[in-house]
């Protein structure tokens, strides 16, 4: 079996050995082609090589983001019946998709697991989403003084009214109040901070505190077949069950999503800092189900769509790609075979 292995050196929990540990095992049983990236952008042109090469798999080594874009260039011109396989040794902070597979946290025991599967023939297909923006900037959000960054935002919006070409995501979406966090703690870690559970928590907290976001929210959910949604701050579209991690820790906001259903919807209108509380609370439950006022979820969606009337933060799988005031969201079902 050829497989195309494809390493993110600045992977937050691999180290190099490791990597070259967990590369020996592969060997042992695999024909390989080992590239690390280089570039923002480069797994992505790495998995439209293996669809373009006939490779047979594809494995990820690192985190969210890497295998978005490995995802993104295997379905470049969308699903088809020969395309690589996938799998995934998580390497990232999270590892939302990997964790959702089952894998152990562990990347050489989570290597151990792939070699197994792929000696039994245990592949599944999944359910994924595609996300198309319009209004678009991607302005930069570090280093920018708020008040200058929004005037950028808001002109580039007017300039591109265009829908963006759909990107895949495997485990989330968002407009709105999650997008502002990752794009905060991008921020911090580009400066040297170090991505944690903490400084997510640290910054959702200042977002939330003192954004006017929440105040004042600017987005309207439609779902077809029912009235708009207007005035919300937060709208987290997810395809896996949980949305994230902090830590050990599962965050639920959606406890039904599954890669066999449709796409799952959390979002919020206006409230205070206690009912944000109580509700962040109840998505941290043992047993999770986020309700109460404000709080608005929907189960087993084939699409969706947002409107802003200001730009909005959005995201893919954790992945803040600049601002927007519109977003079109589908579900895409056996989208993509993975190593189960």
């Amino acid at each position: 079996m050829r497989a195309l292995v494809v390493v993110n050196p600045a992977a937050t929990t691999t180290s190099a050995t490791m990597r070259d540990v967990l590369v020996g095992a592969l060997a042992g049983e695999l024909k390989l082609d080992v590239v690390e990236t280089a570039h923002r952008g480069h797994a992505q042109e790495l998995g439209a090589r293996a669809v373009t090469e006939g490779m047979d798999l594809v494995i990820s080594v690192g985190g969210d983001g890497t295998v978005n874009e490995v995802v993104n260039g295997l379905l470049r011109n969308g699903p088809a019946p020969n395309l690589p396989m996938l799998a995934v040794v998580p390497g990232g902070s999270t590892n939302v998709f990997s964790r959702a597979l089952g894998r152990s946290r562990d990347p050489l025991e989570a290597t151990a697991e792939i070699l197994a599967s792929l000696r039994a023939g245990r592949t599944r297909m999944v359910s994924l989403g595609t996300a198309s923006a319009t209004g678009t900037s991607s302005a930069p959000v570090s280093g920018t003084a708020p008040a200058a960054a929004a005037v950028t935002a808001a002109a580039d919006a007017v300039a591109h009214d265009e829908w963006t070409a759909p990107r895949w995501f495997v485990f989330a979406a968002g407009l709105g109040f999650d997008a502002e966090v990752i794009a905060r703690v991008e921020a911090r870690r580009a400066a040297g901070r170090r991505s944690t559970g903490a400084l997510y928590v640290k910054e959702a907290t200042g977002a939330f505190l003192l954004g006017r976001e929440r105040r004042r929210p600017a987005m309207t959910l439609h779902v077809p077949g029912e009235p708009p949604l207007e005035e919300l701050f937060l709208c987290l579209i997810s395809n896996v069950s949980p949305w994230t991690y902090l830590g050990a820790r599962p965050v639920n906001p959606s406890p039904e999503a599954s890669f066999d259903t449709g796409l799952d919807v959390f979002a919020m209108g206006r409230m205070g800092a206690v009912r944000m509380l109580h509700t962040v609370r109840q998505t941290l439950a043992r047993e999770p189900d986020a309700r109460g006022r404000g709080v608005h979820r929907w189960h087993d969606l084939e699409e969706l769509s947002l409107t802003a009337v200001r730009p909005q933060g959005w995201q893919v799988d954790g992945d803040h790609l600049g601002t927007a005031t519109g977003l079109r969201v589908r579900h895409v079902p056996a989208a993509l075979r993975v190593v189960a």
